[in-house]
């Protein structure tokens, strides 16, 4: 992968030289607060490449982020979805042993002390 990437930075290097050399007209430039007399046609290409791929780069970087984030929201949004679902089953179950628990003590206490005695054995 790296000698691959180098060979990839020597070829584009190896284009812009060329870039620069064939277009070698000087033209004026006129940038919005400043103005540029005499600048050669290749280098001003070159210029402008470099400038929209970094602004290229910082864009896709943020645009990136953002939809990372989404991403994230979306998963944690389901996650809690399921944690609330979770949650209502156990307080459900724990509700329906706390009723069955409230009825066997009633059953308990219904049996009076002097009934004991009735019982044969």
């Amino acid at each position: 992968m790296r000698y691959v990437l180098v060979a990839l930075l020597i070829v584009l290097f190896g284009y812009s030289l060329a870039l620069v050399l064939q277009n070698g007209t000087e033209v004026t430039v006129d940038m919005l607060f400043t103005q540029v007399p005499a600048m050669r046609l290749g280098l001003l290409l070159l210029l402008t490449l470099a400038l929209g791929l970094v602004l290229g780069l910082l864009l896709g970087v943020q645009i990136f982020r953002v939809f990372q984030k989404n991403w994230e929201i979306k998963r944690l949004r389901k996650d809690i979805e399921y944690l609330r679902k979770e949650q209502i089953q156990s307080a459900q179950l724990a509700a329906t042993e706390a009723a069955a628990h409230n009825r066997h003590e009633k059953t308990v206490l219904d049996i009076h002390p002097e009934d004991k005695g009735s019982f044969p054995l």
